[in-house]
């Protein structure tokens, strides 16, 4: 176990690798929160349209099948960007250092200074940190990078796929297995169950408001799953 730094209180994000720890949490509590809400779209909406079980089958697995590509791609893509935007911002701060090291330095020293540091103590600071490891220091200070912190978008991508399929799982084994007279009803109270529960997660990775996120979550999920319903009916034959 590593011991943390002194001063720090415990459960507060100051150990390495909190940016992936955080990237794919962020990622797996959107999939599944895309998994369920889409999903149980689909197939709600081909159930209030249809009483066979076939269309629902197929609608359903396609939306699995195809959301959790797109989650996936989507996901790589955000976060590649993301990380090739920090290695460019890397290499720009290396070659700044090797180029002209006193006028990082006096970089480095003014930022501190800037924030109420008095400018001789600002100096200082900005000579030790330099003589530890100069290239964080600077990437800290100015771009709020670590280094040996880069996201990666394999991770997301993966997470966000894992989590879309979980989550699409539920309202399709739900419409599935309840009986017909309560399969709509029944995919609705357990797909707002799970909407509440990934929003509460959510708020708490984010340090946010849990009654508010879960509010969200919830009214977006029933919004969603009414329209779907509604247009099911008006193309179809209500199953109720």
């Amino acid at each position: 176990m590593t011991d943390s730094p002194a001063g720090t209180h415990a459960g507060e994000p100051h150990g390495p690798g909190i940016a992936q720890k955080l990237n794919w949490l962020r990622a797996g509590v959107l999939g599944a929160n895309d998994g369920i809400v889409s999903t149980a779209a689909v197939v709600v909406g081909v159930a209030s349209a249809t009483a066979s079980v076939g269309p629902v089958l197929i609608a359903g697995a396609a939306a699995l099948v195809g959301g959790a590509i797109s989650m996936a791609l989507g996901e790589y893509v955000s976060v590649a960007s993301q990380r090739d935007s920090e290695r460019a911002l890397i290499a720009k701060e290396k070659a700044e250092l090797r180029e002209d090291p006193e006028a990082e330095m006096e970089e480095l020293a003014g930022l501190y200074a800037a924030r109420g540091i008095s400018p001789e103590t600002a100096r200082r600071v900005a000579e030790e940190l330099t003589e530890h490891d100069a290239l964080r220091a600077h990437l800290s200070a100015e771009l709020n990078i670590d280094p040996d912190d880069v996201v990666s978008p394999w991770h997301a991508a993966l997470a966000s796929a894992v989590a879309f399929t979980l989550g699409a799982l539920l309202p399709m084994l739900t419409i599935m297995l309840l009986p017909l007279e309560a399969r709509v009803a029944g995919t609705f109270a357990a797909v707002l169950g799970a909407l509440a529960l990934t929003g509460y997660v959510a708020a708490w990775i984010g340090d946010a408001s849990r009654g508010r996120a879960v509010m969200r979550t919830v009214l977006g999920g029933a919004l969603a799953l009414a329209a779907t319903f509604v247009v099911g009916s008006l193309f179809g034959t209500t199953v109720a």
